[in-house]
């Protein structure tokens, strides 16, 4: 595997940092890589630009920060517009597609939409797009395994809404792979 450089953009409420800590958790913790989480966001608790900086090695990692990300995940306009740019030329991106369109992909860079926020509400919660989107990463990337995802999550999730931030993980990850 290497090393593979996430970033995860998206707006104050949408779990765009649970996203990184989920995917770092399920890459160190239950699949003995190495792995590394820097955050950023906006004075505002909700509604400002947040992103999260994941990398995930099998070996050790000297420098956390991530430049030119082989995936980004975006979860608003706004994250596109910013980190779009940063893609590496055959990097994989995967999107909120009610929310983002992309323009502008060169043509070694791949493309995976879902409608995140709309399987969240049809679940019950606006809330789980994050753990939407973390099932669809993970059955796009292959990057970490299902096991590895689905506990990774429900270590991270409050407890009494396991049940429902799995059924999240599930349809997400159930929408990427007719999608490959």
């Amino acid at each position: 595997m290497g090393k593979t450089e996430i970033r995860i953009g998206g707006l104050g409420g949408q779990g765009v940092i649970m996203s990184g800590m989920i995917i770092g958790r399920a890459a160190a913790i239950y699949e003995g890589k190495h792995a590394t989480l820097i955050q950023a966001f906006g004075p505002e608790a909700r509604g400002s630009a947040c992103s999260a900086q994941v990398i995930v090695s099998d070996d050790p990692i000297g420098y956390p920060y991530v430049k030119r990300p082989d995936i980004l995940v975006v979860m608003s306009p706004d994250a596109y517009s910013i980190f779009g740019p940063t893609l590496k030329d055959d990097g994989v991106l995967i999107y909120e597609e009610d929310l983002v369109k992309p323009v502008g992909l060169k043509p070694g860079q791949k493309a995976f939409g879902i409608p995140a926020t709309r399987f969240a509400e049809e679940i019950g919660k606006r809330l789980v797009l994050n753990i939407v989107m973390v099932g669809f990463f993970t059955g796009v990337t292959k990057l970490i395994s299902y096991q590895a995802a689905e506990k990774a999550v429900l270590a991270s999730v409050p407890k009494g809404t396991e049940d429902l931030n799995l059924r999240a993980f599930k349809k997400g990850f159930s929408h990427a792979v007719p999608n490959l």
